[in-house]
């Protein structure tokens, strides 16, 4: 009897042995769904500047050339307001407009139809909130795809609105586009105008960036070749291109 008992408390000390057990105050595991919490922080003048005018005026302009940070810096305010509860969904528009070559029929729906032209926001969202999250926000309508062509007549509350690559629009686009701004939303224009691939004269981004330049609640911010936060020859080139 007391040989089998014997017996038993040696394997069962051998089976804790094999068990381990879950501990939760471990810090999560530092996968992609964890990016989102990383701080962004300005790495100029200018961007600080950006990033304080989003959180303070309900209508953003920011120009520059590429590689300025102005698109992510904008998606990051988005994500950030949302998770704060400041905003209730972010609304992404971008016009269709190929950079010199037709791509012809695009199948599928119409976020699949998009998504080519919508690649470099997907990319900063899925920086910041993780690819699980994206999916859900993007199935359950927190996060939408607005087409310029379809934002006629929608009044935006509650809303943060990014209106990205806006020197692909026309000044009557950029008008119909502003004039969309509801209650308690925070509308973000971003482009270049010297990288415009429609003929100059239509290209709208200029002209409304500097008509509103002088309005209290409207910031108007410039960017230059000194503020291009990717490799350090791109800034150059710009100086010179």
């Amino acid at each position: 009897m007391a040989k089998r008992a014997a017996r038993r408390a040696k394997l069962h000390a051998i089976d804790n042995d094999r068990i381990h057990s879950l501990v939760f105050d471990q810090k999560p595991a530092n996968d992609r769904d964890q990016s989102y919490i990383r701080k962004v922080r300005p790495r100029s003048d200018n961007q600080r500047l950006l990033m304080e005018a989003i959180e303070s005026k309900p209508l953003t302009i920011a120009v520059g050339p590429a590689g300025t940070g102005k698109t992510y810096l904008a998606i990051s305010a988005a994500v950030e307001a949302l998770e704060a509860g400041t905003v209730s969904r972010i609304l992404l528009s971008r016009p269709a407009v190929e950079a010199g070559e037709n791509l012809g029929f695009l199948p599928g729906d119409m976020r699949e139809k998009l998504d080519p032209y919508l690649r470099p926001l997907w990319d900063a969202l899925n920086d910041r909130l993780g690819a699980k999250r994206l999916r859900q926000n993007l199935d359950d309508g927190t996060i939408e795809i607005a087409p310029v062509a379809f934002m006629r007549g929608r009044t935006l509350n509650n809303s943060f609105v990014l209106i990205d690559e806006a020197q692909n629009c026309t000044y009557g686009q950029l008008k119909m586009l502003l004039t969309r701004l509801g209650w308690h939303s925070t509308m973000v224009m971003t482009g270049d105008p010297d990288q415009t691939d429609l003929l100059p004269e239509l290209s709208g981004l200029g002209a409304i960036a500097q008509r509103l330049e002088n309005f209290e609640d409207i910031a108007v911010v410039r960017l230059a070749d000194k503020d291009v936060v990717r490799h350090p020859l791109v800034g150059r080139m710009l100086s010179v291109l």
